[in-house]
Formats: structure tokens, sequence, C-alpha cells
């Protein structure tokens, strides 16, 4: 059974996510939300929403998942590959971000063009306080989106931002006013889906030209670096400690 599930509001394609409570991606997850995105595109659909299933947007990776270093590495390979495709996808896309949006899960969110938010919601780049480097083409998008000294700080001190101040810092686009931000990102949707289709596919592309591919030189890098630190001490300790929803004492080993 799909983990996604893809409806048509006229001209608006919803695509959710479907394992809540934290909706953790894997590789093959990631694989499928970017199929479901090349057959929206070469269809009619002229906008898109991207939506999760119960409490949170997405929590990322599932830690507790476990596995060899080794096998962790080629996968989160796998996966970025499947990541880069979202940022060649031709249609708008909005997310909706309702509870977390954590480690990969923010870099999910922010691979689409929009993010729609409730003040509930929690961007959080996580990974400093796991003990180890950033994924998922965040290195590319943060910096895009808030400036490179916010960004900056948000990664070093692994700082949670609440709905509104996303918005206020423009990592998110807009604040819906109750706790569901589905209809408020289907309204966004549908004002692009009213535009030319032809002209905002254009000006996607001039707009993202080259993004794909530096996300793709990014993730290289920021998949090298997990590479190393995965094998830490440090990072062992910051896993735990947040699996054991604990404060992390780290060694520097």
């Amino acid at each position: 059974m799909s983990d996604i599930s893809t409806d048509r509001v006229d001209d608006v394609a919803v695509v959710t996510l479907h394992r809540p409570p934290a909706n953790y991606f894997d590789r093959a997850l990631i694989e499928e939300l970017a199929d479901a995105f090349d057959a929206l595109s070469a269809g009619e659909s002229r906008a898109a929403v991207l939506a999760s299933e119960g409490k949170h947007f997405c929590a990322g990776a599932d830690f507790g998942a476990g596995g060899a270093p080794a096998d962790r590495v080629e996968s989160s390979r796998q996966l970025y590959r499947a990541a880069v495709r979202l940022f060649e996808v031709p249609i708008p896309v909005v997310a909706a971000v309702q509870g977390a949006a954590v480690g990969g899960g923010l870099g999910l969110a922010c691979s689409a063009d929009f993010r729609v938010t409730v003040p509930t919601a929690r961007f959080h780049a996580n990974f400093a306080a796991l003990g180890f480097h950033q994924g998922f083409g965040l290195s590319v998008t943060l910096p895009r989106l808030v400036g490179q000294q916010r960004a900056a700080e948000l990664l070093y001190t692994a700082e949670k931002v609440d709905g509104t101040e996303a918005v206020r810092l423009g990592l998110a686009d807009q604040l819906a006013e109750d706790s569901d931000p589905l209809p408020a990102a289907l309204q966004l949707a549908r004002s692009i889906a009213r535009s030319a289709p032809l002209a905002v596919r254009s000006m996607k592309q001039t707009l993202r030209a080259g993004l794909a591919d530096e996300v793709a030189r990014a993730t290289e890098r920021e998949l090298n670096e997990q590479a190393k630190l995965w094998t830490t001490e440090d990072c062992s300790i910051g896993v735990a400690a947040n699996l054991a929803r604990k404060e992390p004492r780290f060694l520097g080993r």
C-alpha cells in the first residue's frame, strides 16, 4: 500500500504523505514523492500542494530505525538523489506545514516553492543537537530563504522556530489562522493556477535556474560530512539524547 496519495482540486493537485503522526521519510518515500510530482507535471495540474496526514508535517529520518553505518550512507546517497528531483518539478509546489518540520523534514519543506504554516508549527534544523552535519540540501535552501547569517545561526544553535517567527524570517510565506494550513495552502495554489500556466512554468524555470544542480553538489558534501560525523561519540550522544528527550552533553569527540 502506498504512503502517498494524490487528489485533484480543479487545476491543483494535493499530494499527501501518510505516515502519521511524525511522517518520517526514507529513500522509498522520497522516490515515490518525486515520481508523483513527475506524473503531475506531465498531466494537467498547474500547481500542487504538499501535505501530510496527522500531527506533524515531517520529522525527517527515523533515527530509531538503526542500521549499519555503511548501509545508512548508501541509503542516504540514494535518498538525496531522489530529493534532487524535487527541485526539478516544473509546476509550483506549496507545502502545508503543521506541527514539526524537523531535520530532513525541514529540508523537504524547503524544497517547495512556498510554505504555508500555522502559529503552532515548529521549524527545526536540529542537526547540531544530534551531532552531525545538515542534509537534504539545507546548505543551499536555508540561506536562500533567511539569509546566510540567520541560516548559520539556526544551524549552529539548532534553534526551534514557531510558525509566526518562520513567516517573519521568510522561512515560511503565509500564516494560516487556525491549526490546519491546508485550506490556506490550497488557496495560494489556486491563485497560482489561475495564472497562465506556461508563463508560470517559464518563470519558475528562470527563478530556480541551476538550483537542482546546486543542491546535488551540496548534498554530496553534506553526505560526506554526515558519514564522518555519524561515527563520532558526539553523534551517538546526540541521537540517544534525542530519543530519550534529554539534553545532550557533548564531548567533542
